[in-house]
């Protein structure tokens, strides 16, 4: 797969000056749009839209400081429509527009061009299982909630402190599959997983029956499903078992993420600075 996201960086490369089709991306790194977004995103720090934004803006920046074309006519090449959107975008990155970096010679940021490799940071293997599953409800309560890579999510925590006592009673009456108990559910996620960006959260059980009153179904076709495991400091453990599996599992294994919810079962430690976690992630087989 790193090797394929190379192919896919060097695609970039070959078309700043035209509108990247993530579509053919994903046809170069033959996976799908899905999870080229996803790997990318937890690889390079960054969504693939802003990569290619800076990158532009890098090789734009260049040309401006050699001046030897009008301003207009760059920005048109970097897929700007009008001189004054080139202007906002290019502040944005060099803190600067072009006009005035052309008459002073400003110094330029500069986005470099990505290389992914495979880098291997210790000697903990990762425990997961691959499962075949058919059709379940998640069925529970849902917030809109913003994404956070790392630390608490207040929005979560404040969500969850508001449910009625009686209601999760009543949720945990419903449990008939794995994983069992009350889980976490976050689904309909931006493509980009930028920080700050929203996604639908369920505190919710897993199971076959519908959704009682005062509740939320969401249906989950049948599919395949890793399923990892960790342990360790909360919420720090799970943060870095999300990471950790599209850093380093995915591009060592033949499966790929496809759309669907991510499910996350903890249980916590009497005082709640410790965690057991199974995360569960819909996949595929990767064709090819």
């Amino acid at each position: 797969m790193l090797e394929r996201l190379n192919q896919a960086v060097e695609h970039i490369e070959r078309h700043l000056d035209q509108q990247v089709d993530v579509a053919e991306l994903a046809r170069v790194t033959i996976t799908s749009e899905y999870h080229l977004r996803r790997m990318f995103s937890a690889l390079a720090g960054m969504p693939l839209s802003e990569y290619v934004r800076r990158r532009r803006l890098t090789v734009a920046g260049a040309e401006v400081l050699a001046g030897r074309e009008p301003l207009l006519e760059i920005a048109v090449r970097y897929g700007y429509g009008s001189g004054e959107a080139f202007a906002r975008a290019f502040r944005a990155l060099h803190g600067v527009g072009p006009g005035e970096a052309r008459r002073s010679g400003a110094a330029l940021v500069s986005q470099p061009r990505l290389s992914f490799r495979l880098t291997v940071e210790g000697t903990d293997s990762m425990r997961y299982r691959v499962v075949d599953r058919p059709g379940f409800n998640v069925v529970g309560l849902r917030a809109r909630v913003p994404l956070v890579h790392a630390g608490p999510n207040q929005a979560i925590v404040d969500f969850v402190r508001g449910i009625d006592p009686r209601v999760l009673e009543r949720l945990e009456e419903l449990p008939d599959q794995e994983p069992q108990g009350v889980v976490s559910v976050c689904d309909d996620l931006d493509p980009s997983r930028a920080e700050g960006t929203e996604l639908d959260y369920y505190h919710a059980v897993i199971t076959s029956a519908a959704a009682p009153g005062g509740t939320t179904a969401l249906p989950v076709p049948a599919g395949t499903w890793a399923v990892f495991t960790c342990s360790g400091p909360a919420p720090r453990a799970v943060q870095e078992l999300w990471r950790d599996v599209f850093t380093q599992w995915f591009p060592s294994n033949p499966y790929r993420s496809r759309p669907g919810p991510e499910i996350l079962r903890t249980r916590l430690s009497p005082d709640g600075t410790e965690a057991d976690a199974e995360l569960w992630l819909p996949v595929e087989r990767e064709q090819g």
